[in-house]
């Protein structure tokens, strides 16, 4: 059977589903289609952070837009969604680190992002259940987090009131020319196929010229009890940008995340080349015990679950979002790591430039899955 469309999104997860509720807010007849049910896969393993990041200019770019996007949507969020603006404090840890939060706050800066420079007795007052000893910190007031499931159904939820059809799981056999092919022998066909699949994206296509640009990156991480006020702010160590951006096989940084049920959620791992999702006792005992170095009173708090991962990261740390040379029906939204959250605004908004012409405020070039097949990401 045979069924037409304008668009087949596929992939349910965050960045599926932003694009799923931008593309039918523009009058699209939209199909979202997944393997599994909506909000899986990375969006369920990771954590729910609205961050700017300045890892590149490509990717402040990125994150400072989706960022404004997220903000637009703040009056029209249900109880679910768990938006929380609570900011990022980046704490530094020495002098070599604040040094590096200067250069950072004047980045910010220079984009429109309000971002505050703080001594130590400043971030003791700020988190009071920092450890001792630390140079400062510097606090990006806007960022914010989120239940990225929650988030996730309701951007879904927003995109069928829109006209949107979400369809009940079945896994994809294959995409390419207009097509999607469907396990239970179904064929969508549609002017553009949009991949959001994550890590499974290579995989889909009838082209193998992508097969190694989005790689696994397995991370852990830990949720406590009941504990409020343990934190204000999500709060990440400066050298957190060395392990999320870096290529070491395995790798711990502090990140911790205030709920609204009053749990921290405790970060975070990066490992390349595991296979297993299983937790591994030795990871996650590091990257415990990097966080209570920083944050003493975590010691007191009961870990109530631990899970792991896979972030789908490409080599340079910049998402493939854009149409296939070869085939311009089949537009990539995929490979986001551990931004996907943060980005899948942003990312909707680039996809729905793509598929309109429209103007882009922010540049495709940098995104584009061309340069994975000339061997740039892939590689």
């Amino acid at each position: 059977m045979t069924l037409d469309c304008d668009v087949v999104v596929v992939g349910a997860g965050i960045v599926g589903a932003a694009c799923a509720l931008r593309l039918a807010e523009r009058g699209e007849a939209v199909v979202v289609v997944d393997r599994a049910s909506p909000a899986g896969g990375a969006t369920a393993a990771g954590m729910g952070h609205i961050v700017v990041m300045d890892g590149s200019e490509a990717q402040l770019d990125l994150t400072v837009s989706s960022r404004a996007l997220w903000r637009e949507h703040v009056g029209s969020m249900p109880d679910a969604v768990e938006y929380d603006p609570c900011g990022t404090l980046w704490i530094a840890t020495d002098e070599e680190e604040l040094a590096t939060a200067e250069v950072k706050r004047e980045v910010l800066r220079a984009r429109g992002v309000e971002a505050d420079l703080l001594t130590a007795a400043a971030v003791a007052e700020a988190e009071p259940g920092l450890c001792g000893g630390l140079a400062g910190g510097l606090r990006v007031p806007g960022d914010a987090v989120v239940y990225q499931p929650g988030a996730t159904r309701w951007l879904l939820q927003r995109a069928v009131q829109a006209g949107a059809q979400l369809r009940p799981p079945v896994a994809v056999e294959r995409v390419g020319d207009g097509r999607v092919a469907l396990r239970d022998g179904t064929t969508l066909r549609a002017r553009h196929v949009v991949v959001a699949a994550g890590g499974q994206t290579a995989a889909l296509l009838e082209t193998r010229a992508l097969d190694d640009a989005i790689r696994p990156r397995k991370g852990h991480l830990a949720i406590t009890s009941r504990a409020p006020g343990t934190c204000r702010h999500q709060l990440v160590e400066l050298g957190y940008g060395r392990s999320a951006h870096g290529h070491a096989a395995e790798s711990v940084a502090f990140n911790l995340q205030p709920r609204r049920t009053g749990q921290v959620l405790v970060g975070s791992s990066r490992q390349y080349g595991a296979t297993d999702a299983s937790v591994e006792p030795g990871v996650l005992g590091r990257m415990l015990r990097r966080a209570v170095a920083l944050m003493p009173a975590l010691a007191h708090l009961l870990i109530v679950r631990t899970w792991a991962g896979f972030r789908p990261a490409t080599s340079d740390g910049l998402p493939l979002v854009g149409p296939l040379p070869h085939d311009p029906t089949v537009v990539l939204a995929a490979g986001h790591e551990g931004l996907g959250i943060t980005t899948s605004m942003g990312t909707a908004a680039l996809v729905e430039a793509i598929i309109h012409g429209a103007p882009s405020s922010v540049a495709l070039a940098p995104f584009a899955p061309a340069r994975a097949m000339a061997g740039g990401v892939g590689a």
